[in-house]
C-alpha cells in the first residue's frame, strides 16, 4: 500500500474554531495536508483518505508554528461556518 500527502491552503476570513482544537484561530491562510493510501484492484487505483492535519501559529510564541491532527468533516464545517458569515 502506497501512501501519499496532499497540500492545499484554505483561507479563513474571520477568526475560526475546529472541534478538536480548544483556541480560536485566527483569519488567514492554513496549509491543510490529506494523507491518503491506494486501494488498488486489478481494475482501477483509488485513493482513500486516512488523516487531514492543518498547520496553525503557536499561540504565544511568534513566527512558530504545529501541524494539528482533524477531521476532513470538521474542516469542511468551519469553512462552512466563515462562508456564511462573510455573506451577512
Amino acid at each position: 500500500m502506497t501512501i501519499r500527502s496532499r497540500r492545499e491552503t484554505v483561507t479563513f476570513k474571520h477568526p475560526f474554531r475546529i472541534h478538536g482544537i480548544e483556541r480560536l484561530l485566527p483569519a488567514g491562510a492554513y496549509q491543510v495536508i490529506a494523507d491518503e493510501e491506494t486501494l488498488e484492484s486489478e481494475t482501477y487505483t483509488a485513493w482513500r483518505r486516512v488523516g487531514t492535519s492543518i498547520i496553525v501559529p503557536v499561540e504565544g510564541v511568534p513566527g512558530s508554528v504545529e501541524m494539528l491532527s482533524i477531521r476532513a468533516g470538521d474542516l469542511s464545517d468551519a469553512m462552512a461556518v466563515d462562508a456564511s458569515v462573510a455573506n451577512d
